[in-house]
């Protein structure tokens, strides 16, 4: 462990994308640095809970219960350290400093904002979207944060000033529900880990204006770390502000055979404009949005305590508790998709949603085929249909939950047949109690594409008395107001052992209990379906082994099983005959399967110490594949891609190789990776696409081989930095990712996104002791292409979108944030 001014503790991981800079960092310091070689991972949640592990007085590793040597793991870790979300603190996100160092990842902007990416790891998502299919479980110290309701994960909501450093663990079925493609253990700062005063300014492209705050101290047993986060920036695109505020605290106390933290956490977020533009649009001004207001307002609140105690010389306990308070606020404008009713349903005159586009089916009355579509107001009134009006809604959506729980585990290594042994045994349990309110409001789109509602307008499609109340259709078919309570009920067993045959080779097996019970109530009376049970259960084992050829070279390889329960919003929405407003309405609730994989391991890594100038090269050569069965899949409907449904299908694979480099001396570091990542269908199947230009009647054809879309195949990964002087260090690096299908094209038909790279600078001066400068630039070359992209309904020859636009273009893309520059000062004593 390398301890630099202000008692900051870096940590050179053997793994590629380990510490950036840290040479050159305190080169630049005026210090004296020592490369030395500490390779202690995590293999559960609890061991990075509250940054518990630590070095001993000699300068050893104390391995903490649930860690073990990189030379034992039996499958990929992947870390990033402070120091390099340090050099990317202009942006004051984490997953842009994920996607640019680690194999595998990528992003893709839904939302139009880089705040709130999906980040991709081998083809997993972990989204801040509603209705994602989440794939990586997302853990700060040792607790889930994977949101109760959806699992999805705000990465906006992490303070990044306090993060210690970040793993991605995969093949590793310990970490519980939605380990997939793996897990994300991200362990934060504490003062025994960060002593020093740091306050940070920056200011740059679009108005951003952010600062920092990181305060840490120890009094004798005693520790405090207190970091604040605060930005405000007007966005590259219109209507498109983000507003954050992020607070973290620990508080901890540390004996010779014990250390117990109090963490508190905090957040507050908002921003507007989440959505992908038609390129209709982004081609005459690449600042342009889609409808609006598309605003998301997020809360949220954590208490944590975590602690461990040392036994004896061979037993260790650790565990943690928490609580946890979200909420969160959706206003979106869009299209209505309403239109005169057809004469067959004997309405004509009055406001129907889409009834041209469907037949009377056997047995079904003339008034049950037209309460399909009939459109009626708060109370039951009818809405008569005038000419001319773009009708769209209003949709508001908001989430509450409370989660709670915690984990608790022992850790032996008594020596067993007089040979090195690690034993494991823990259990986890996290419930939660939530909320889900939405409704829509008939509204007007305006020629600036901002939908607004005011009753007493006859222009805008409403009568008096009609009301703001939420509009549905008569039989509260697709469009219904929702209101749903519900709990979640996650526990799990597991036992993990890895035992050293010889000094060179070490076996591990294992295995964890998943069970989980989701519990949803309609409040509405309009979904009774939506009121249910689930449970969901599974047993998931592991099994590996590492052999150390020399110091410098060892092999890898394992096999391990885990599984996904499906969530309650895709529990409460898997019915296309009743298909939901993703993410607005809950109106059916038919069974859905728990999504199972399977996941192969092989590879080789090392560390080759004094390579150049008393530098390491860390290296690995790594191959993997993940079979999936009953993977669940978001599917839109015709006449209106915004209302879906979730369903199993039978089969995805991803598999892949991974190549990574990096060699880090006392003023340079640099690295370089490449990952190939074959994302794939394994089915024969029709779905619905409806907006896909080339489908058949609205549905495509999959087939085995069909790439999953929104997964660059292939990704490129290098950089440097570089201490020129003492007090100045420069560094830039590039990630290049290869074409990817649009979302809603899993047949594989049309034209890709783009291939494209982006490059990145950074740089700082040291002005006095005390005193930095520094700079970065974004997307130094403006490369301007898209990272997500869909489609949309097409408007009909002759046909304008709010009277105005002609949407020939099916396609609706984000393309990724321009050349932006930021530049700020760090004080610290």
């Amino acid at each position: 462990m390398v301890g630099l001014r202000r008692g900051l503790l870096v940590t050179t991981i053997l793994v590629p994308c380990g510490a950036l800079g840290l040479a050159s960092q305190a080169l630049a310091q005026g210090s004296t640095i020592a490369l030395d070689q500490i390779d202690v991972v995590a293999v559960t949640p609890v061991a990075g809970a509250g940054g518990i592990s630590r070095s001993s007085g000699t300068g050893a590793p104390v391995i903490s219960g649930g860690a073990l040597p990189l030379s034992k793991v039996p499958f990929t870790v992947e870390t990033v350290t402070a120091r390099q979300f340090e050099q990317d603190r202009a942006t004051l996100d984490p997953t842009f400093t994920l996607a640019r160092t680690t194999p595998g990842v990528s992003l893709s902007d839904g939302q139009g904002n880089s705040f709130r990416q999906t980040l991709t790891y081998r083809g997993f998502d972990a989204s801040p979207l509603q209705g994602a299919p989440q794939g990586l479980a997302v853990y700060q110290n040792g607790t889930r944060i994977n949101e109760a309701f959806g699992d999805v994960v705000n990465w906006d909501l992490i303070p990044q000033v306090a993060i210690n450093r970040m793993d991605i663990v995969t093949g590793n079925p310990i970490f519980g529900l939605n380990a997939l493609g793996g897990a994300v253990n991200i362990e934060m700062k504490n003062g025994f880990t960060w002593q020093g005063k740091e306050v940070s300014v920056i200011g740059g492209s679009d108005g951003r204006i952010l600062g920092t705050l990181q305060y840490g101290e120890v009094f004798g047993p005693w520790s405090l770390y207190f970091a604040g986060e605060g930005l405000k920036d007007d966005g590259w695109r219109y209507q498109s502000p983000s507003e954050i505020g992020r607070v973290y605290a620990d508080l901890g106390y540390r004996s010779p055979d014990s250390e117990f933290h109090l963490i508190a956490t905090g957040a507050k977020t908002f921003f507007g404009a989440a959505a992908a533009s038609p390129v209709d649009f982004t081609h005459v001004n690449e600042r342009a949005i889609f409808t609006y207001p598309q605003s998301i307002d997020t809360e949220m609140g954590q208490i944590q305590v975590t602690g461990k105690v040392n036994l004896s010389p061979t037993w260790d306990l650790s565990g943690n508790a928490y609580v946890r308070r979200f909420s969160q606020f959706v206003i979106d404008g869009n299209d209505g998709n309403f239109e005169n009713c057809s004469t067959r349903s004997n309405f004509r005159g009055f406001l129907c949603f889409e009834d041209d586009g469907f037949s009377i089916q056997p047995g079904q009355t003339q008034a049950q085929f037209r309460n399909q579509f009939l459109i009626v107001g708060p109370n039951g009134q009818t809405v008569p249909f005038r000419a001319g009006i773009p009708y769209g809604t209003l949709d508001t959506v908001r989430t509450e939950a409370t989660g709670y729980g915690g984990s608790l585990q022992a850790t032996n290594r008594d020596r067993v047949f007089d040979h090195s042994n690690t034993f494991i045994v823990g259990g986890s349990i996290d419930a939660a109690n939530y909320g889900f309110k939405s409704g829509s409001t008939l509204g007007v789109i305006n020629p600036d594409l901002r939908v607004t509602t005011d009753p007493n307008n006859p222009t805008y499609g409403a009568i008096p008395g009609l009301g703001l109340g939420p509009i549905r259709t008569a039989a509260a078919l697709g469009i219904a107001p929702s209101s749903v309570t519900g709990s979640n009920l996650y526990m799990g067993l597991y036992a993990l052992d890895t035992f050293d045959v010889t000094e060179q080779l070490s076996l591990t097996a294992g295995a964890r209990l998943n069970f989980a019970r989701i519990t949803t109530q309609d409040l509405t009376g309009f979904s009774p379906d939506v009121t249910g049970t689930h449970y969901f259960n599974r047993i998931n084992p592991i099994a590996g082994l590492t052999y150390r050829f020399f110091p410098w070279l060892t092999l890898y390889g394992g096999y391990s099983e885990s599984n996904r329960a499906p969530t309650p919003l895709e529990l409460a929405c898997a019915n296309p005959d009743r298909p939901c407003l993703l993410p607005n309405s809950l109106v059916a609730d038919p069974p859905l399967k728990q999504v199972e994989a399977r996941t192969y391991e092989a590879g080789f890594r090392g560390t080759v110490p004094d390579v150049y100038e008393g530098g390491l090269l860390n290296y690995k050569l790594g191959f993997f594949r993940t079979d999936l069965t009953n993977d669940i899949l978001q599917i839109a409907v015709p006449g209106n891609a915004a209302r879906g449904y979730f369903v199993n299908v039978p089969a995805t694979q991803r598999q892949g190789i991974e190549v990574a480099a990096e060699y880090v001396g006392e003023r340079l570091r640099l690295y370089a990776n490449y990952a190939l990542i074959d994302a794939t269908f394994q089915f024969n199947g029709d779905l619905s696409s409806p907006n896909n230009p080339l489908a058949d009647d609205g549905l495509i054809t999959v087939r085995p081989g069909n790439k999953l879309p929104l997964v660059p195949e292939h990704q490129i990964k290098a950089g440097f930095d570089y201490a020129i002087t003492p007090q100045w260090r420069f560094g830039m690096n590039v990630a290049a990712f290869s074409s990817s299908y649009y979302r809603g094209d899993e047949s594989n038909l049309n034209r890709k996104l783009p291939a494209y790279a982006v490059a990145n600078l950074n740089t700082s001066f040291i002005l006095t002791k005390n005193v930095e400068v520094f700079g970065m630039v974004t997307n130094l070359f403006n490369t301007r292409v898209a990272n997500f992209g869909t489609f949309l309904e097409r408007t009909e020859p002759g046909e304008l979108f709010a009277n105005r636009y002609a949407l020939n273009d099916p396609r609706t893309t984000t393309l990724i944030q321009p050349l932006s520059v930021y530049g700020g000062v760090r004080v610290t004593w």
